[in-house]
């Protein structure tokens, strides 16, 4: 269940706090596929079961940009953020992929928050996050998120 908070002045008194893990989700070969079609990136090692049994992961694999998107969902079962008008994703300091997400595999987001300043009209949040494959050495993403939320 995720935190919440109400306003930027809560959301600055969590500087620093790690915000636990997520709940698992399933990265399935649809989603794998629906993920393709809206990028039109439709690489054998993601979208052909078959021959990706064949080919270096033994399995068709997670592109890492569907990845990367699902910091979103994920991190809002963590962290809730009331008593705001807009909630802007700014970007990225650093991504990293250090393991494949097979298609069939759960994965879940453990995230801290990193920072908290001010900006014109708002704050600006810096979450360091890691999307973690159930039952894997590595993880799939180590990630710095930057958002702004505006009062």
């Amino acid at each position: 269940m995720a935190r919440t908070v109400d306003g930027l002045d809560a959301l600055k008194a969590l500087a620093g706090t790690d915000l636990g893990s997520s709940s698992w989700l399933d990265v399935t070969q649809r989603r794998i596929d629906t993920f393709a079609d809206a990028t039109d990136d439709h690489q054998w090692i993601h979208t052909d079961p078959e021959r990706a049994a064949a080919g270096p992961f033994g399995a068709p694999v997670a592109h890492g940009h569907l990845t990367l998107s699902l910091f979103i969902p994920l991190f809002t079962e963590l962290l809730e953020v009331e008593g705001v008008t807009t909630k802007v994703n700014y970007g990225l300091n650093k991504v990293r992929f250090p393991a494949p997400v097979r298609a069939g595999s759960r994965v879940r987001l453990t995230a801290r928050l990193a920072a908290v300043e001010d900006v014109p009209g708002g704050v600006q949040v810096t979450v360091d996050g890691t999307v973690e494959i159930e039952g894997a050495a590595k993880p799939a993403a180590v990630l710095q998120s930057v958002s702004r939320f505006y009062a």
